[in-house]
């Protein structure tokens, strides 16, 4: 049996090492089947065996499709998962695994630069521990999941969690759909009609209400929202029910409340939706 030390040295190892393996995920419906890669590493500032030098704690989780209709349906798909996911079409030229670890080698050279050059920390090998400043450790979380897929639709959310200096992290989470008759990404002009703006936001603002318990728009203010202007933003996602919005930090909102999601049924939206849209199977229903 294990003691506790044992198994303290045990996590400190793990933790200290690069973790690089894959997980099984499969789907049915569409005929997509997933894999997914997990990094867990330390990113050291300075390559050194002295502990006082900073490293960026970075764990990834990125899934991908790796089965679709054809080779071609497939790299298509999974460009738009990596360069959703690293928010950048640099990244969508490598198959899923070969981006990941393009994306940590350029993280790791970015890291390394902020810390020790001139124009940064400027930490070098002889800095003095007393003057190594604690936000030059960084750390960096970043996963997505999916939400939805139906023959036509797929829904999925990458989240992330970062720090990267200053007096505190950043945190959100990017929504996304694609239209799986032609693999695009759905943007809110595909399933509303064009004056939707005029309405959404008075929908949206009356779900938060009643979401947050509040009689009047002024109530909101209390709750930590900025105002009552609650307008649609393009970061949302969809399934069977509805439209499903997430405000990340500073958006409407006090950081303290977090991504706040705004859920919409289609029942509530039927005098903006276009009636062909990807959505309009699910108000037959």
């Amino acid at each position: 049996m294990k003691t506790k030390n044992d198994l303290i040295l045990l996590f400190a190892a793990l933790m200290a090492a690069p973790l690089f393996f894959s997980c099984k995920n499969q789907q049915q419906k569409n005929g997509i089947a997933y894999d997914s890669t997990i990094v867990v590493k330390h990113v050291p500032a300075i390559e050194s065996s002295d502990t006082i030098f900073p490293y960026s704690d970075v764990n990834i989780r990125f899934t991908y499709p790796v089965k679709f209709r054809n080779d071609e349906d497939l790299t298509r798909l999974q460009q738009l998962f990596t360069e959703t996911f690293f928010s950048d079409s640099l990244y969508t030229a490598y198959r899923p695994k070969e981006a990941l670890d393009k994306f940590i080698e350029n993280y790791t050279d970015e890291y390394r630069t902020v810390v020790t050059g001139d124009d940064g920390y400027a930490i070098k090998e002889d800095t003095p521990e007393d003057e190594i400043s604690a936000t030059a450790w960084f750390w960096m979380n970043c996963s997505n999941e999916i939400l939805f897929q139906n023959d036509s639709l797929l829904s999925y959310a990458v989240r992330f969690n970062e720090y990267t200096g200053g007096a505190h992290g950043i945190n959100g989470t990017n929504c996304y759909c694609v239209n799986l008759s032609n693999l695009t990404l759905l943007t809110e002009e595909d399933i509303f009609k064009p004056d939707y703006r005029k309405e959404l936001p008075y929908i949206l603002l009356r779900r938060v209400m009643a979401a947050y318990r509040v009689s009047e728009p002024d109530g909101l203010t209390e709750e930590g929202f900025y105002g009552n202007d609650i307008a649609p933003n393009g970061n949302f996602w969809l399934d069977d029910k509805g439209v499903h919005y997430a405000f990340n930090p500073y958006e409407i909102a006090s950081p303290p409340l977090g991504v706040i999601t705004v859920d919409v049924p289609y029942s509530e939206l039927t005098s903006i939706l276009k009636p062909e849209s990807v959505v309009s199977v699910f108000l037959k229903k």
